[in-house]
């Protein structure tokens, strides 16, 4: 190749890094994997529109308001949304947004790029990150509607995610099931897991996977990581001096209020599971956390299954995808009564009253 051509190749890639350092970051996951923290932690780092709260944009509002094209569907998600925490998290001015909205978006990718196009120009900073995580659920239509989004997928230990989903009541248990089972919350962490690993696969060098209990234990190196990926470089030093939302206080489901107790998040389900029920957890997705490079602590996952454990995974996947049908079926739609604005607060995650946000701090070169 003649030096030409070198410069050329060398001005694409340049090109492609910039364009690449400005695309929207999604930090998805099953809910309780350490999204939250990840996302507070890209804010923190600056550079990232700083909004405490997870949009719900793909996984919520897009099933709920339909097809957007039609302005009654889009005059109809404005008053929901308006009047709910997540309007009052951006800091954005209501006519305005009301404005862009009605006149520019016509599907949940366009709500979701003005919503978060307009929070980036109003605190001056060039990319915004997403982190609702059943979005991952959504990865396909995320992909199709903007297609320069980059995901990251947060992986935590199935065991831990139970426990935390247990806690929450997350996962409603049949009625034959113990009220707090964490069977129920294991079988949905490997079928979200699943599905988003197999549509990661699809997006190709848009997609990586980071571990929690990494990211914890050696937070700079998984920092680089993604860095790397995002074209963005990030400091942990800044991260931890900015300390947005749970980098400062953490989101957990086992609150203390000892002072003398670490707050250690890693390896909780050692205290969590009885020994019967630990063994019944790893022979259901014992093989699943083995896969990922997780220890077993039983010998169970060896075991043959039995005719009930056979069923009741299909069953519980059964409900899982028929829960996901029941949410998106355009027909179904029809049936549901209107999203509410205090339907919408009862279900997200989001800072009701934020303080003044300033420019975020430059990151350490």
């Amino acid at each position: 190749m003649n030096a030409l051509g070198t410069t050329g190749l060398n001005r694409a890639k340049e090109r492609n890094a910039s364009e690449r350092g400005h695309a929207p970051v999604f930090v998805l996951g099953c809910p309780r994997s350490g999204t939250t923290l990840l996302y507070d932690m890209l804010l923190s780092a600056g550079g990232f529109a700083v909004y405490l709260a997870e949009s719900n944009v793909f996984n919520l509002l897009g099933p709920r308001f339909g097809d957007l094209t039609v302005r009654a569907n889009r005059e109809r998600l404005l008053e929901a949304w308006l009047g709910s925490k997540l309007y009052r998290a951006s800091g954005l001015d209501a006519r305005r947004i009301r404005e862009h909205v009605l006149q520019d978006c016509r599907n949940a990718g366009d709500f979701l790029r003005v919503v978060m196009g307009e929070i980036c120009a109003l605190q001056g900073v060039p990319r915004w990150a997403e982190n609702s995580p059943e979005a991952m659920l959504y990865l396909p239509a995320i992909k199709q509607l903007i297609p320069e989004a980059l995901i990251i997928h947060i992986i935590r230990d199935g065991r831990d995610v139970a426990s935390s989903l247990g806690r929450l009541r997350y996962v409603r248990p049949f009625p034959w099931e113990d009220l707090y089972s964490v069977t129920g919350c294991g079988l949905y962490w490997e079928w979200i897991l699943r599905r988003g690993r197999r549509f990661g696969e699809r997006a190709g060098n848009d997609y990586m996977e980071v571990r929690f209990e990494k990211l914890l234990a050696q937070p700079q190196e998984t920092l680089d990581e993604i860095g790397r990926f995002i074209a963005q470089p990030l400091d942990y030093e800044t991260i931890r001096r900015i300390g947005y939302g749970s980098v400062t206080k953490p989101n957990t489901s086992f609150s203390t209020h000892d002072p003398n107790i670490v707050f250690n998040p890693v390896g909780r389900w050692k205290k969590s599971f009885s020994p019967k029920g630990l063994a019944l957890f790893e022979r259901m997705v014992g093989k699943t956390l083995q896969e990922l490079g997780y220890p077993l602590a039983t010998e169970a996952a060896n075991i043959p299954d039995s005719l009930s454990l056979k069923a009741t995974r299909l069953l519980h996947r059964a409900f899982f995808a028929g829960k996901f049908w029941y949410k998106n079926d355009p027909a179904v739609r029809l049936l549901r009564p209107v999203l509410t604005a205090r339907e919408i607060d009862e279900i997200v995650l989001a800072e009701d009253h934020p303080p003044i946000i300033r420019q975020p701090a430059e990151r350490s070169s």
